[in-house]
């Protein structure tokens, strides 16, 4: 065989991953800094699940969405939204066809690994005071200690009203954080496990030192600390009980590396695919052929129970309502939608390639990576997408030039992970998972590609400007 034979046959028959870079046209930079520059903004105001669900309110309505109420008038053209309880945002742009041909759906969760204040958080041990906590999702205990953190989240008094908390976040601002052993000390500390060197328990925020009243007393600097929190929000220990209140890193979204090719926030996990898919939708200036549907969902990181995860049937009454409105069977739309679980991917480390099955692995700067399976060793806990599903789902990549891979999140026996895939297709709703590689996943500081994440953009769009 020729040389040259041989080369055109190796083009045509053989697979060739090639860096994105490589392809993006030089023309598209621009637009990717821009869009890049957008998420950023968007990570800095979305620290919380109930924070990115206003933010995402906020940039809907803008763009021309209204709420939306059971039985209200829609029709082709219509942009409607609805947000489940603060923490949920479900946003539908309806299409030209009826709903009896399905719809085109971005489904991402909002919630991110963090620490949650306990219901009986405040104490006082040797003149320090203290909030206890709970940590929230999948997190490496040691990694939270010794860095700055901030609190937000809401107080509902008996009355009902709601009192916004929001500490550490703004310049200037004090911080909190959680203290670690030093290294003169630690040498049993060393040898401990990683998971058990950091206990659960000692994950507890250092609130104050400066004690009130007279020496005499007791539990000085827990008064002092509550005073503060009174005098500030009018509230009382009890009040705390009713509390939302949760520490995050008090960090701002970063460029990352001399070549700022990289974005590093808290976060990435899973706001960097809920911001691609809400503004994919926010973008389209056309009416969609099939009616376009973004849900950006709570409680992923923890299963996805309870009213404002994607189990709840929050989504299907929403869905349900429209098709309501043409006449439609809510299970005859499912059956003919489409799902893209958008939630990241970890990426390819080449300092912990033992991990990784490097041939089926993520790289950064490849592009939004396709997984037709998640889940656990034998795919535990995944919806393991069909192969005419990754087919519809490569040609439409394909037709649309964006850059993918298909990728898994690590080698067989080496652990796992869900998504939100799997409750979708239990509404028979074809679904396939995509999103984003992460660097450091459910870290407190977590690393994402600008590439990746505008190819994770045109991709969603490619997905809701479907014809079929």
């Amino acid at each position: 065989m020729e040389k040259n034979d041989y080369k055109e046959l190796k083009e045509q028959l053989l697979s060739t991953k090639k860096n994105g870079y490589d392809i993006l046209p030089s023309a598209e930079h621009a637009a990717m800094e821009d869009y890049c520059a957008g998420y950023k903004a968007f990570l800095d105001a979305s620290k919380t699940e109930r924070l990115c669900a206003a933010e995402t309110i906020r940039l809907a309505e803008a763009g021309g969405y209204r709420p939306y109420s059971p039985g209200m008038d829609v029709k082709s053209g219509d942009k409607v939204y609805v947000c489940n309880r603060g923490k949920a945002v479900m946003l539908a742009h309806i299409g030209k066809n009826s709903l009896d041909q399905g719809i085109q759906l971005a489904a991402a969760h909002i919630d991110s690994p963090r620490l949650d204040l306990k219901p009986n958080p405040l104490y006082e041990d040797s003149e320090l005071a203290y909030f206890k906590t709970h940590y929230y999702g999948g997190i490496r205990k040691y990694q939270w200690v010794t860095i700055p953190l901030a609190l937000h989240g809401v107080v509902v008094l008996k009355d009902g009203s709601r009192i916004t908390v929001r500490i550490g976040e703004d310049e200037g601002e004090p911080r909190l954080v959680i203290t670690d052993l030093l290294p003169h000390l630690g040498a049993a500390q060393n040898k401990k496990p990683l998971s058990e060197a950091i206990p659960g328990e000692t994950l507890n925020l250092l609130l104050g030192s400066r004690p009130i009243g007279g020496e005499e007393e007791s539990g000085r600097v827990k008064l002092a600390v509550m005073k503060l929190l009174n005098e500030k929000y009018g509230i009382v220990e009890d009040d705390l009980t009713s509390a939302e209140l949760e520490a995050v890193p008090a960090v701002k979204a970063c460029d990352i590396g001399l070549d700022r090719s990289l974005i590093g926030a808290y976060g990435h996990d899973d706001r960097v695919c809920a911001y691609a898919a809400l503004k994919a939708l926010l973008d389209m200036k056309e009416t969609p052929a099939k009616t376009a549907v973004c849900i950006l969902a709570d409680k992923e990181e923890i299963g996805s129970d309870g009213v404002t995860g994607m189990q709840s049937a929050a989504f299907d009454a929403f869905i349900e309502d429209l098709c309501a409105s043409q006449g439609v069977p809510l299970r005859a739309c499912f059956a003919r939608s489409f799902c893209l679980s958008a939630d990241v991917t970890a990426a390819f480390d080449p300092n912990f390639a033992d991990v990784f099955e490097k041939r089926n692995g993520a790289q950064l700067n490849y592009g939004v990576g396709l997984c037709k399976y998640t889940g656990a060793r034998g795919k535990s806990g995944a919806s393991d997408a069909d192969a005419e599903t990754v087919a519809y789902v490569r040609r439409l990549f394909d037709e649309a030039g964006v850059v993918w891979q298909i990728s898994e999140l690590g080698k067989v026996d080496a652990g796992g992970g869900g998504t939100v895939a799997m409750y979708m297709a239990n509404r028979n709703i074809n679904t396939l998972d995509a999103g984003v590689p992460v660097l450091s996943m459910h870290a407190p500081f977590e690393t994402v590609s600008k590439l990746d994440c505008y190819e994770t953009y045109k991709g969603m769009k490619a997905v809701y400007q479907a014809e079929r």
